[in-house]
């Protein structure tokens, strides 16, 4: 018996659906076969198509001579090493992809039958796939302008433990939360705007400037409020500021489209997720960033993204809690 891509399934358009089509273990891997390997499949390690199926065990093994000739269709992806069956990771990839607030921990260890731990794990490695690893420059052509905004994560200073509030609170401002900063690319109607974010060290002007840098063209059209951070861009951008403490919106001078993002991401945190350790906040905003991004995807497509994505990436549980001295950090 040979597993090889055959004409393409119909892709699910809503959960129900999904889950009815990965419910059938084949089914599942027939799937992932024709979206991985739409040519035929090849060994990850090596890229030989000269490899056989062994369907007793849904691997392949290569022909090719060299070590580790075995491999699935999880070999050199995020689900790698996971012992979790492919439907459990296919529906988990759904609900992370589409759910607007982000989906908890708790909720994903109900729906499928695993351990919170395992559902936790299962999704920081999903988030890894919906980071976004481009290196295009923003405010190029097509762009209208690059809006940028910084804000600050964390718990209320009110509801800190007196003696925690005492170590960290040391004046106004975010003492005591994340600093984390956002890019915000507007475009056309015709393409919705594209947002990035990097957690920061400190929000001063030589830290906030790099990003900008790195990120956006020169010449670029900038949006910024008056944080004293901003001052001295508009000597590389056409850099606009909007006061606010005397207004919000002058013209197209504004930080509007930031604001909304952060207010969707608060949200997920106050509403979903509670509570995060700053170093892991950037994968909770990568994941945020995914699904802004592609808003105007339906769940399928969005779905489909992230699958498209899982190649190439690996994420250890050791790694994840920075126990092997090598814990992933947010992309540049």
């Amino acid at each position: 018996m040979s597993m090889e891509s055959k004409k393409p399934q119909a892709t699910p358009k809503t959960l129900m659906e999904a889950v009815k089509l990965f419910a059938d273990q084949d089914a599942s891997l027939q799937f992932m076969v024709n979206l991985r390997w739409p040519n035929g499949v090849c060994c990850p390690r090596c890229g030989s198509i000269r490899v056989r199926f062994i369907s007793t065990r849904r691997v392949w093994e290569c022909r090719e001579d060299h070590k580790a000739k075995r491999f699935s269709i999880k070999t050199g992806t995020i689900m790698e090493d996971s012992p979790l069956p492919l439907d459990k990771w296919l529906i988990g990839m759904w609900l992370e992809a589409n759910a607007k607030n982000s989906i908890s921990s708790y909720e994903v260890h109900r729906s499928l039958g695993i351990t919170q731990k395992s559902a936790w794990f299962m999704q920081q490695r999903i988030r890894l796939a919906m980071q976004n690893g481009t290196i295009e420059m923003m405010g190029g052509s097509g762009s209208t302008g690059v809006e940028a905004d910084e804000t600050y994560i964390g718990g209320l200073a009110r509801n800190m433990h007196w003696k925690r509030r005492q170590e960290k609170v040391k004046g106004t401002g975010g003492f005591g939360k994340t600093a984390v900063m956002g890019l915000l690319e507007r475009h056309s109607e015709k393409k919705c705007s594209q947002v990035r974010t990097e957690v920061l060290e400190n929000n001063q002007k030589h830290t906030l400037h790099a990003i900008i840098r790195r990120n956006v063209e020169k010449g670029s059209q900038m949006f910024t409020d008056s944080w004293v951070g901003y001052g001295g861009l508009d000597a590389e951008f056409l850099h606009a500021i909007i006061d606010h403490a005397e207004k919000y919106v002058d013209g197209n001078i504004h930080t509007n489209g930031l604001e909304n993002f952060w207010s969707l991401f608060k949200r997920c945190i106050k509403g979903t997720h509670i509570s995060i350790e700053p170093f892991h906040l950037f994968r909770y905003l990568d994941a945020e960033a995914y699904r802004f991004n592609n808003r105007k995807l339906n769940d399928s497509a969005r779905f489909v993204g992230v699958l498209q994505s899982i190649p190439g990436k690996r994420l250890t549980y050791k790694s994840l809690i920075g126990q092997d001295g090598q814990q992933q950090v947010p992309l540049s």
